[in-house]
This record gives C-alpha cells, sequence and structure tokens, in this order.
C-alpha cells in the first residue's frame, strides 16, 4: 500500500468513526465480561458457601450452573462482536478502501 492511499484511509472520516465505534464497542463487551467473570470469581474467593449450596437432591452445585453460564456468556459475547464486525464494521471498511482507491 503507497503513501498516499494509506493516507486517504486515515484522513477519511467514515475511517475516523470506524475506529471509534469498533473501539469504543470492543472496550463496552471487554468490560462486560471482566464484570461477570471478576464477580463470579469474587463470590468464589469471598463466599464460597453461595456457590457451595445443593441444587435439588442432587449432587449438583449452583457452582456448576454459574460457572456454565459465565462460558456460554463469554460465547454469545463473542458472537455479537462477530455479528456486528462481519456486518457494519467489513461494510464501512470495503467503502474506505474503495474511497481511498478513487
Amino acid at each position: 500500500m503507497g503513501d498516499k492511499r494509506i493516507q486517504a484511509i486515515v484522513s477519511n472520516p467514515k475511517y475516523q468513526q470506524l475506529r471509534r465505534t469498533r473501539l469504543r464497542y470492543g472496550w463496552t463487551l471487554a468490560v462486560i465480561m471482566l464484570l461477570v467473570y471478576y464477580s463470579f470469581i469474587g463470590v468464589i474467593a469471598f463466599d464460597k458457601e453461595l456457590f457451595a449450596l445443593k441444587l435439588g437432591a442432587g449432587v449438583m452445585t449452583w457452582g456448576i450452573p454459574v460457572g456454565f453460564g459465565v462460558i456460554v456468556f463469554s460465547v454469545l459475547i463473542t458472537g455479537l462482536y462477530v455479528r456486528r464486525a462481519n456486518s457494519e464494521f467489513d461494510r464501512l471498511t470495503r467503502e474506505i478502501v474503495q474511497e481511498a482507491e478513487q
């Protein structure tokens, strides 16, 4: 890629919008994931008995489904990011590159 093309991309307002939007969205999802994960770890660290409570009459405790929920949640927010990246972010990237080639 030539310097002129790079400069055309960097100076494009759509590129600036894409950077801001993608950065804000990524950090928002990262903070949400960190809150969920550290909340889970915090309960394990400071209130072990809560997750040690039996779930019904069996041997499963609350910690198992909650831990599984943390894993499922991480997969879901990753899917949210990929879905938005594959639609909105990729579309903006294509538009930016096309405008830079003109």
